[in-house]
């Protein structure tokens, strides 16, 4: 609530200064303003948060801008209002067929593609003839207000009154469950989508917001100045808008407005030596990159943090009353959770993965063993979807699961951790962990924009149930901790909560002990038991044989992609096959047969 009223107050201060001026240079200056605030902020949420560069946006803001301008000037004779709300959705429709394939590619290569759409939209509004050519559009139809055309003051409140919307607006989206999701795509997409974020899904979304912020802003533009041409759309002015967003603090809710009003201010500045205005530019964007990588907003937000002690990196004793959230339907005991079967991968000539079968019992930890390149992550991958095998299948529950993304196999109740760690290390140990909540919220795209009370009822009960996962591990004290600033030991124990968060029926846990020291390890078995004990089943990967020998139920053993024993940890500890694949036991003495009946040996 502070922060909407103080940008309540900011706009109403600019509102009323708008009053007293007369000169309407300045007052253009202050239209211009907004309107670049306007592709700023959505230029924020695509590369600020959810970390998509585009070069394209010029491409988008002409959607706008000549769309508002055949609306009003064709045989079609639109009113100026419903000619910019057309617009404004032309634009967005715009932004949806262009980010449907090039968010397949990431990086510089996305850079490139939408590069390539803004140089193809530029060419193709000089040279064809419907979009009046070099020449342009005119007798565009202005905004009107009373059966009046809106002078250059009503253009300037205008523009407050939209900027002021769409902040508000999207300050609910940002600061909520889509912030977050935006937030990991930038951070490690693999991660994102196991824990249930829809990857491909949130970057079009991203991509939209952007497309709508600019094609608003283009039509606004061409209605104003009632008349557009190609002079308007050009690289330039997408290198600009990324300026904006890097200038003033990609990431925050108040950059956008910093840099539209920085950069304009400079750009009014230096227009009368023309052949230096793109120098200028040039030079801030390097400086901003260089110099204030976190932008104006983060100077400012360093100069008035407060200093306060220094934080705790020590985790609490988990609390023994603590109760995990858990999701209803899981399977009854003695029944399989999952089953594979036959499961074969391959990658050229290497074969990681060879019939592989295994049955998990609800209620017990399932540990995978072998030596080093056996297939155990393999096998780990493929059942939560980020490896697809070449065939056998997968049943969980008794459904099908093969062809099911990583994010759809998080939503469904398989969670899981990786061997190197992949948390998103500059959010807070609460957004890590409340992101494993993403798809047990229920709160919409419009829900959230617009800050109605289900929106806010769904982000209390997700903080209330991540509250008890923190307790539950002992990490309460560090919950508001960058991730990334923990010992690593801490870290690995935050990379538990977020897969505890998403609520699973399974946890798939690679290698969890890695990089432990004894207590730390000891401590791990601990909770594994009390998780186990919660009702979770645990499919475990590791390589300590003290920890998997102490809390395992049933252990299963891989070597070359086979699975070649299973059975009690005490048998699979006594089997010659395993002592041979562990130790390089000779082959001839390995196939004698010591085997006891009850264990199941594969060939």
């Amino acid at each position: 609530m502070r922060h909407a009223l103080a940008a309540i107050l900011v706009a109403a201060a600019a509102a009323a200064a708008v009053s007293f001026i007369s000169n309407d240079f300045y007052l253009r200056i202050l239209f211009n303003i907004g309107v670049y605030f306007l592709c700023a902020a959505g230029m924020n949420v695509l590369l600020g948060y959810a970390g998509q560069k585009s070069l394209g946006q010029a491409g988008l803001f002409a959607a706008g801008a000549y769309s508002a301008a055949l609306l009003t000037t064709s045989s079609l004779d639109l009113g100026p209002w419903v000619a910019l709300l057309l617009a404004t959705v032309i634009a967005t429709l715009c932004g949806v067929l262009i980010a449907a394939p090039s968010l397949r590619v990431r990086g510089p290569s996305l850079a490139m593609v939408t590069l390539a759409f803004g140089i193809v939209v530029e060419k193709l509004v000089t040279e064809a003839e419907v979009f009046g050519g070099a020449m342009g559009i005119y007798a565009i139809k202005p905004l009107t207000f009373g059966g009046a055309p809106l002078d250059m003051a009503g253009w300037v409140w205008l523009v407050i009154a939209l900027g002021l919307g769409l902040h508000l607006l999207l300050r609910n989206l940002l600061t909520g469950r889509f912030g977050r999701a935006f937030l990991s795509l930038q951070a490690d997409e693999v991660a994102a989508s196991a824990v249930g974020v829809a990857v491909l899904r949130y970057k079009v979304l991203a991509f939209v917001i952007a497309a709508a912020t600019c094609g608003l802003a283009g039509a606004l533009v061409a209605q104003q100045n009632q008349y557009i041409n190609s002079d308007f759309i050009n690289f330039h002015l997408s290198i600009f808008i990324l300026l904006l967003v890097l200038f003033g603090g990609a990431g925050t809710l108040v950059g956008p407005l910093l840099g539209a009003v920085t950069l304009t201010v400079i750009t009014a500045l230096v227009a009368r030596w023309s052949w230096i205005e793109h120098f200028v530019q040039g030079a801030l964007l390097l400086f901003a990159l260089y110099v204030m990588p976190r932008g104006l907003a983060g100077v400012f937000q360093g100069l008035f943090r407060p200093r306060g002690t220094e934080a705790a990196r020590r985790a609490e004793a988990p609390a023994p009353d603590a109760r995990l959230p858990l999701r209803g339907g899981a399977a009854q005991a003695g029944v399989p959770l999952l089953a594979a079967e036959g499961l074969n991968k391959a990658y050229g000539g290497v074969r990681p993965a060879r019939d592989v079968s295994a049955r998990l019992v609800p209620g017990q930890i399932h540990a995978l063993i072998g030596p080093n390149g056996a297939g155990k992550s393999t096998l780990i991958n493929m059942l939560s979807g980020v490896v697809r095998p070449d065939s056998g299948r997968i049943l969980f529950q008794g459904k099908l699961l093969n062809w099911s993304a990583p994010h759809a196999i998080a939503a469904r109740g398989i969670a899981r951790t990786f061997q190197n760690l992949r948390l998103f290390r500059d959010l807070s140990v609460r957004d890590n962990v409340l992101l494993g909540q993403h798809a047990r919220m229920r709160n919409g795209f419009l829900s959230s924009l617009l800050g109605l009370p289900r929106a806010g009822r769904e982000e209390r009960a997700a903080e209330a149930r991540v509250a008890e996962i923190l307790r539950f591990l002992g990490l309460s004290a560090l919950a508001d901790q960058p991730a990334g600033a923990l010992p690593y030991g801490l870290q690995r124990r935050v990379e538990l909560a977020r897969a505890l968060a998403t609520e699973p029926h399974l946890l798939l846990l690679d290698e969890p002990a890695a990089g432990l020291n004894p207590q730390e390890t000891a401590e791990l078995g601990q909770l594994l038991l009390r998780i186990r004990d919660q009702g979770i089943t645990i499919l475990l990967v590791e390589h300590h044989m003290d920890l998997v020998m102490a809390i395992s139920d049933h252990v299963t053993v891989l070597d070359y992609g086979e699975t070649i024993a299973e059975g009690t940890p005490a048998l699979v500890q006594a089997n010659p096959r395993v002592m041979a694949a562990y130790l390089g036991t000779d082959e001839a003495e390995a196939e004698a047969p010591h085997a006891e009946p009850e264990l199941a040996v594969r060939a």
